[in-house]
């Protein structure tokens, strides 16, 4: 049987071919199931932001090139899933709203003026660079100002006035973006209902008046505008508080028809990825989407060119400083590494089918960011010198989007070693990918079993690997 492995780690490896194999004694069964199905991959990517994208432009040509190419071509990552901001976030250069004017209800004087310079070029160029497309969803951060109750880009509600006016805007965005070129797949009803401690841009909503905002003014009115197929994903928060949103978006036929899905972060803990929120969400909505929309290394400086550092349990994250004292035990210290490849791998294994990450691109303070909220991203750039640095998460992102396609199935397997994970997902061409992640510091010898074959290879210490067997 033909089969192909593929290293990323700390000893060196960078999504690097591997022939040759050393037996260890820890020894690892492994054998697939490829006729037990599970769900149905959505993609994997990240998120095209202001902050990347004015970056880019900082570059020279040749460099910008190398980054889009190495995202998005047959030969890089083959990002498939991406997520943009709608409005502003922590991640643009300054607060901006495409409804500038006050009182304009029936939004006469909507504009995406403030995309044209550097995020729609992104998104363009990305796609042109893309041979097999991908999906965008879109997110707000928050409604302009003079929308919500406190008249601040930061926390407040929606005034109900402004409810209908607010799923125009959606509707608007959808022909701004596509008279651009871009469509638009869907988007998730607002980043952070809970807001982020009020920080940078924020609006809130209980799990109650998000589905009814989405039942009573955004479903239909996406439906009456002829826009009734794009993706509505919901709540788009941290896994903890999955229960009680999901409960109350799929509360009924009525509401339900509307939620597509449940968008989820990952910044309740640096090591738990919450597996009964998941199921339970799951089993809710067996049917419908549920897509990791956003994670990545926050409150975090990016460390410049030393590839060791990103498997190290050295990063710390806001909750390591701030998080009451009960649940302080969930942010220890941590590896950037293991936690991408823990958090990726335990989604798939709990009905998770899609995963994007955050900012594409950030600069070596982990910026800009208006609120000086730095965080790391998989490429890393010093546009001042035009330097480009792609870090180790960037190759432990492309194990997955590279080669798990949209509409892959994931399928059951048994693994003999817990220390080991693991997980199997059948293409729609045939080809089966396991990817496996070493998070100790014995290399090991796996025996991989489909149907009547076996595959004798080994994984390095510290090491995630993508196997691919051809149909």
């Amino acid at each position: 049987m033909n089969f192909e492995v593929f290293e990323t780690s700390a000893s060196g490896n960078s999504l690097t071919k591997i022939t040759e194999f050393k037996a260890s004694d820890s020894l690892v069964n492994i054998t697939l199931k490829p006729e037990e199905t599970l769900q149905t991959i959505s993609g994997f990517g990240g998120a095209f932001t202001e902050s990347s994208a004015y970056l880019l432009n900082k570059l020279s040509k040749k460099n910008r090139d190398t980054i889009l190419k190495a995202y998005f071509a047959k030969d890089g990552a083959r990002y498939s899933l991406t997520r943009t901001h709608m409005n502003s976030c922590d991640f643009s250069l300054s607060n901006y709203s495409y409804t500038p004017v006050e009182g304009d209800k029936n939004l006469e004087h909507f504009t995406i003026e403030e995309d044209k310079d550097d995020l729609i070029p992104m998104i363009k160029d990305a796609l042109a660079v893309s041979e097999d497309g991908f999906n965008i969803f879109a997110s707000p951060w928050t409604a302009a100002p003079w929308m919500k109750d406190n008249n601040k880009w930061v926390g407040g509600k929606l005034l109900p006035e402004y409810y209908d006016t607010w799923a125009l805007f959606f509707s608007k965005y959808i022909e701004a973006y596509k008279s651009e070129g871009i469509d638009i797949w869907g988007f998730t009803v607002e980043n952070e209902p809970h807001g982020n401690g009020n920080n940078w841009e924020s609006m809130h909503f209980s799990p109650k008046e998000m589905t009814d905002f989405v039942e009573f003014h955004l479903g239909p009115k996406l439906e009456a505008d002829g826009y009734g197929d794009k993706i509505i994903l919901g709540y788009d928060q941290n896994r903890e508080g999955l229960k009680e949103w999901v409960d109350e978006m799929y509360r009924d036929e009525a509401s339900s028809k509307y939620f597509d899905g449940t968008a989820i972060h990952w910044y309740e803990s640096t090591y738990d990825y919450f597996p009964e929120a998941l199921q339970y969400a799951h089993n809710k909505a067996p049917d419908k989407y549920l897509i990791e929309t956003e994670g990545c290394i926050d409150s975090q400086v990016p460390v410049w060119k030393d590839d060791a550092w990103y498997w190290k349990k050295e990063a710390t994250d806001w909750g390591y400083d701030w998080r009451e004292p009960e649940k302080k035990y969930l942010h220890p210290k941590y590896a950037p590494v293991n936690r991408y490849a823990r958090d990726i791998i335990g989604c798939l294994n709990n009905w998770v089918d899609g995963w994007v990450d955050w900012n594409m691109v950030l600069d070596r303070q982990g910026g800009p960011n208006w609120f000086e909220n730095w965080c790391v991203a998989p490429v890393i750039v010093d546009p001042d010198n035009d330097e480009v640095y792609f870090t180790p998460l960037y190759y432990t992102m492309a194990h997955f989007s590279k080669y798990i396609r949209p509409s892959a199935k994931v399928i059951m397997h048994n693994n003999s070693d817990e220390s080991l994970m693991a997980t199997a997902a059948k293409n729609p061409d045939g080809s089966i990918v396991v990817v496996l992640f070493n998070e100790t510091e014995t290399p090991k010898t796996i025996n991989l079993s489909l149907h009547e074959n076996t595959l004798d290879f080994a994984i390095d210490a510290k090491a995630i690997q993508t196997i691919v067997i051809p149909n």
